[in-house]
């Protein structure tokens, strides 16, 4: 059952797990993240999934006892295609902050502008983190035009999350809709955390077909970590899984990609893996409590 009334913020101690990696797809108004095009392309990909609102969504993860961090992919410059605003998503989350953290995303190429949003939304709105899908937006992760916002991040304490690896929208379009994979290779991350050293970093997804350049960045940059979404845990490459029981335990995250991959099929997957017990909790929960601030509804 739904909990009556305006839910407070996250009790981390009631939950079984946080899932750092969600996508708000359509607005309260029907429009979508994706436009027509792509949005079919996907579903040939990943296969027929459910839009469900934001509130949808809080209804799911909390009768499932679990967390989700919701944002959407703002890509204007390089789609045309306008995004869902950050301030629905953000207001949306608000409405159930006992399950939903909201993050947001800035599209780097509006420069300036960019950056008085992102200072804006997370001293107005309350937004955790930013996510970066450096093959729809178009830009290289260690291009100079982006780290402006990436000072901002930083200094607001907000979380950067960067799609990495091969990515299903525009697959099978002609020329993959103009998108270019070689811009989430996670190796261009590695720039941003030198350059950012306080800059807390997720890379997304088992990073196909960089996977060890992810591992090497992940454990070579103390702020970087690694979300596990996007892939059911029963395909992850065996690095992936040696490092996440060994040397990354502490900065491996729990991660559907919900709705294309949904946290029970995932969770059913993982629980067949080969994950040592006292791992097990850190990849769940543990690890994204931490990074996200959550102890105690500490903020940013």
């Amino acid at each position: 059952m739904d909990l009556p009334g305006k839910p407070g913020p996250v009790n981390v101690d009631d939950l079984v797990a946080i899932d750092v990696h969600t996508h708000a797809e359509v607005s309260k108004d029907g429009h979508g993240s994706l436009s027509p095009r792509l949005f079919g392309a996907s579903e040939e990909y990943f296969g027929s999934h459910e839009r469900p609102t934001v509130a949808e969504m809080a209804a799911y993860y909390r009768r499932r006892r679990m967390a989700a961090v919701v944002f959407t992919v703002d890509a204007e410059h390089a789609t045309g295609h306008p995004r869902i605003s950050n301030e629905e998503i953000a207001e949306s989350c608000a409405e159930h902050a006992d399950v939903l953290i909201p993050f947001a995303s800035v599209d780097p190429w509006k420069g300036r502008a960019g950056v008085r949003e992102a200072v804006r939304l997370v001293s107005e709105y309350g937004v955790r983190g930013f996510k970066f899908h450096p093959s729809i937006q178009g830009f290289s992760p260690d291009d100079r035009m982006a780290y402006p916002l990436y000072e901002a991040i930083e200094e607001l304490g907000a979380v950067a999350l960067f799609h990495t690896g091969q990515t299903g929208i525009g697959a099978g379009v002609p020329g993959g809709a103009g998108i270019r994979l070689k811009h989430s290779n996670p190796m261009l991350v590695d720039d941003v955390a030198a350059d950012f050293p306080d800059l807390k970093i997720i890379l997304a997804h088992p990073s196909f077909p960089w996977q060890d350049e992810a591992l090497a960045v992940a454990v070579h940059k103390p702020t970087v970590h690694i979300d596990l979404s996007g892939w059911s845990p029963k395909y992850f490459p065996p690095q992936l899984v040696r490092y996440a029981n060994s040397l990354l335990k502490e900065k491996v995250l729990f991660g559907s990609d919900y709705p294309v991959i949904s946290p029970d099929r995932w969770l059913a997957d993982f629980d067949r893996l080969d994950i040592k017990p006292e791992v097990r909790p850190k990849i769940l929960k543990d690890n994204a409590v931490r990074l996200l601030g959550l102890h105690e509804g500490k903020q940013p």
